[in-house]
C-alpha cells in the first residue's frame, strides 16, 4: 500500500471493511458514491462527540492533541512531541501497516506504558462491535512502538441518575477489554491485508446481499445494493427474517411469486392473499368487536419525546424517554365535532411537571383514551408519576381506559396491501385514508426530537423557533387526527 495518507484505513473504515469489502472498496475508490449520514445517523455521532468529551474529565490535566486537524500526518507528528510530556494524550494519532488510529484516551501508567480508554456511548460492551474497534487500535499502537498495558472500554453506566452536575465517575463504567483485545489484535494484519487487496482491485467485489447489510449497522450503501428488488419485494414480509433471503436464495424477489406450497404464518398469508387480490383483507367481526370496546368521549392521544445519552434533567438517565409534548383530537360522541387541545413545553426547564398536569385538566374524566402502540404513552406515564407521585391516583383511573388502536393491525384483522407489512401508523394511515406525513417538515418522531433539542437548547433566532414549534404541531397533531380518520375507516368496514 502508498504511503499517501488517503490509503490510511483508520478505525472507522476498517470496521466498514469487516462488515462488507463492497463497502470499503467503495470508500476509497466511488466515495461520492456512498450518501451523507442520515439527520439520526449524525445526531448519534454528535452525541458520542459529547460523551467522549465528558469521558476525557476521567483523565484531567492532558492534551488534546491537534484540535481541528484532520490531515493524519499532522496529527501524527503533533502526537509525536505531545507523547513525550507522559500527559493523559485525547485524541493522538499513530500509523503502522497503512492502519491509521486515532485514539480516544491514552493515559500513562507507570514503566513507560499506556493505557488505552476507547469511549462508547452506549451503556454496555457491544462485543461484535467494539472489541474488533479496540483491537485495531492495540494493533497499530503497538506496530507504532507503543507499550501498552491495558485496554479499556468506558460506557455509560445504564444505572446512572442524574441529581446536579454530570459526576463522569459516576456516569462512566469503565471495563477491562485487555484479554479479548490481545486476542482479536493478532488477527488484525491478515485482515488489513485482505481490506488492502480489496480497495486495490479495479472493480468492487460482488457481494450478495444478505443479514450483513444491517448488522452491526445498517450499511450507507442498502438502498443501492437492495435497488434491485421490487416494491412489494419479500423483504416486506412481516416477520420475514431468514425466511426472506430464503426466498431469494430460490430466485423469488416478489411478494406474489411465493411458491404456494412455502410455509407461511397466518399473517404472512393474509398479507400474501392481499397483495394477489389487490384489496384489503378485512376481518369484520374481529374489527366490529375491536370498535365496541371504545366508549364515548373518545380521546385520542399521542406523545413525542428527547432521551439524550447526557440526561439534561435531575432525576433522570441515560437515553430515558422525557415526554415534552402531546396532542389529544377528542370526540364526544362517534359522529361528533373534533375537538382539539395540545400541549409544547417551552424554555429549558424539565418539561414532565407541566406536561402531566396539562394532560390531567385536558383530558376528559371518562371515556376511553386512544393511542398507538400504547404501552409506549403508558410507560412515559408510569415514569413520570414515579417522579411526581401525586399524579398517581389519576393515573390509576386512566390506565384502565387506554385502547391500543395498534391491536387489530398487528393482527392482521385488517391488512391494505400498500402497508408493505407494516402494522406502523406510518404504514396504516395512508394505506386506509391517501394521507400520509409526506407534506409535512418533520415526518417521524426521530427528527421530532432532534428539532425540539435544537430550537430549545441550541442557538436559534425567536423566527426559527417560533417557525419550528408550528411544525412540531402540525406533525404531533397529524398523528391524533390520523387516529380518528382510521378509526372511522374501520367504523365503514
Amino acid at each position: 500500500m502508498s504511503a499517501s495518507h488517503s490509503l490510511y484505513i483508520s478505525k472507522s473504515t476498517f470496521l466498514m471493511g469487516l462488515q462488507c469489502a463492497k463497502l470499503i472498496w467503495f470508500r476509497y475508490n466511488a466515495k461520492d458514491q456512498i450518501p451523507a449520514p442520515i439527520e439520526a445517523t449524525q445526531a448519534i455521532f454528535d452525541q458520542g462527540t459529547e460523551v467522549g468529551e465528558l469521558a476525557r474529565q476521567l483523565f484531567p490535566g492532558g492534551t488534546k492533541v491537534a484540535p481541528g486537524i484532520f490531515a493524519p500526518d499532522q496529527v501524527i507528528a503533533q502526537t509525536r512531541q505531545a507523547i513525550r510530556e507522559r500527559r493523559p494524550l485525547y485524541e493522538a494519532a499513530f500509523v503502522f501497516n497503512g492502519g491509521y488510529a486515532r485514539t480516544d484516551i491514552m493515559v500513562p501508567v507507570s514503566g513507560d506504558a499506556w493505557d488505552l480508554v476507547e469511549v462508547k456511548s452506549t451503556t454496555s460492551l457491544k462485543e461484535e462491535v467494539h472489541l474488533p474497534d479496540i483491537a485495531f487500535q492495540a494493533y497499530v499502537l503497538s506496530g507504532a512502538g507503543i507499550k501498552l498495558r491495558k485496554c479499556f472500554l468506558a460506557h455509560i453506566n445504564n444505572e446512572f441518575v442524574r441529581r446536579g452536575a454530570i459526576d463522569p465517575q459516576r456516569f462512566f463504567t469503565l471495563e477491562d477489554v485487555t484479554r479479548p483485545v490481545s486476542v482479536l489484535s493478532r488477527e488484525v494484519e491478515e485482515q488489513l491485508g485482505a481490506m488492502q487487496r480489496v480497495i486495490g482491485a479495479k472493480t468492487h467485489p460482488e457481494i450478495q446481499i444478505g443479514p450483513h447489510c444491517d448488522n452491526p449497522y445498517t450499511c450507507p450503501l442498502h438502498d443501492h445494493c437492495w435497488s434491485f428488488l421490487p416494491e412489494a419485494s419479500v423483504f416486506t414480509l412481516y416477520r420475514g427474517g431468514k425466511k426472506s433471503f430464503k426466498l431469494l436464495k430460490q430466485g423469488v424477489k416478489h411478494l406474489e411469486n411465493i411458491p404456494a406450497d412455502f410455509a407461511l404464518t397466518d399473517n404472512q398469508a393474509i398479507q400474501r392473499a392481499a397483495l394477489l387480490a389487490g384489496k384489503p383483507h378485512v376481518d369484520r367481526p374481529a374489527l366490529a368487536a375491536f370498535l365496541s370496546q371504545i366508549e364515548y368521549p373518545a380521546s385520542f392521544m399521542d406523545f413525542e419525546t428527547i432521551g439524550t445519552a447526557i440526561p439534561l434533567f435531575d432525576d433522570t438517565s441515560p437515553f430515558q424517554q422525557i415526554p415534552f409534548q402531546f396532542s389529544l383530537h377528542i370526540l364526544r360522541a362517534a359522529d361528533g365535532e373534533i375537538e382539539h387541545c395540545s400541549f409544547l413545553a417551552e424554555g429549558t426547564a424539565d418539561p414532565r411537571p407541566e406536561f402531566l398536569r396539562q394532560l390531567r385538566d385536558m383530558l376528559p374524566a371518562t371515556g376511553s383514551v386512544v393511542a398507538y402502540n400504547a404501552s409506549f404513552e403508558i410507560g412515559r406515564l408510569n415514569e413520570c408519576c414515579e417522579l411526581l407521585p401525586e399524579f398517581k391516583p389519576w393515573l390509576k383511573k386512566v390506565t384502565p381506559r387506554i385502547v391500543d388502536l395498534l391491536l387489530p393491525f398487528r393482527g392482521f384483522r385488517y391488512y391494505h396491501p400498500q402497508q408493505h407489512g407494516s402494522a406502523s401508523m406510518k404504514a396504516v394511515l395512508p394505506a386506509m385514508t391517501g394521507q400520509g406525513y409526506e407534506d409535512l417538515a418533520i415526518q417521524e418522531g426521530g427528527a421530532a426530537s432532534r428539532e425540539f433539542l435544537r430550537v430549545t437548547f441550541g442557538n436559534v433566532d425567536d423566527e426559527e423557533r417560533r417557525c419550528v414549534r408550528q411544525q412540531l404541531n402540525e406533525y404531533c397533531g397529524l398523528d391524533t387526527m390520523g387516529m380518528v380518520q382510521i378509526i372511522r375507516e374501520l367504523a365503514k368496514l
